[in-house]
């Protein structure tokens, strides 16, 4: 048995309180929320300064850690905004994306995009990407060429709903797929955009929107 604990503890499976498994849990859960936290920071200086203006030492100071700290998790400007578009993404996908895959019918899934897209949007970490495309457009830049990733992979699937919904027969035919999908993107981040702190107006109108550019009506 104590050969058993020895051999657990050096694998750092101990399950005493305060054994080395344990250690090393709460310093990886503390890595973590420092990481997170350093992530929110960013997010918010890179949407109210733009990468260019944004100062790492005021990002570490505003999540309340030390540039030090900061550096021990990111090398460099650039692989904190490539880190910040990585947990943008998978922020989205937690609190919007992953519900508009649970709706089986598409019109619906893409509504609920629409709503679920103005709610997430009161956040000011959610201006990042419009920032983030202005800034680099035109330019060859990895945080750009991330950005634009991003972006492309929600054409594609409100492109692949809107083909869905036209095969479905729930939306109409009508101009191609993916110009219908840019005038959705367009129509719902120009709402979101000029409805800024109007809760609910901009989830309720965000939806009229994309309905209007989908040719369906709302209450679908």
């Amino acid at each position: 048995m104590k050969s058993q604990l020895v051999q657990q503890a050096r694998r750092g499976e101990a399950t005493e309180p305060g054994g080395p498994g344990r250690s090393r849990a709460t310093q990886a859960d503390r890595s973590a929320r420092t990481r997170g936290a350093l992530l929110e920071s960013a997010a918010r200086g890179l949407s109210r300064y733009g990468y260019g203006n944004l100062k790492l030492q005021q990002v570490a100071r505003d999540a309340g850690y030390t540039r030090g700290a900061l550096y021990h998790q990111f090398k460099d400007k650039q692989d904190l905004a490539l880190a910040v578009c990585a947990w943008f993404r998978e922020t989205y996908w937690q609190e919007v994306a992953r519900f508009v895959e649970q709706e089986p019918e598409p019109v619906a899934a893409l509504l609920t995009l629409a709503r679920g897209h103005a709610v997430f949007c009161r956040r000011d970490v959610a201006r990042v990407p419009i920032a983030l495309r202005l800034e680099f457009s035109g330019q060859d830049h990895p945080v750009g060429r991330e950005v634009e990733r991003n972006y492309e992979t929600l054409l594609t699937r409100c492109a692949h709903l809107i083909d869905a919904g036209r095969e479905a027969g729930t939306i109409p035919p009508g101009r191609p797929t993916r110009t219908l999908a840019l005038a959705f993107v367009g129509a719902l981040e120009g709402t979101v955009i000029a409805l800024a702190g109007q809760a609910p107006d901009d989830e309720l109108l965000a939806a009229h929107a994309v309905a209007g550019v989908l040719g369906v009506p709302t209450s679908s």
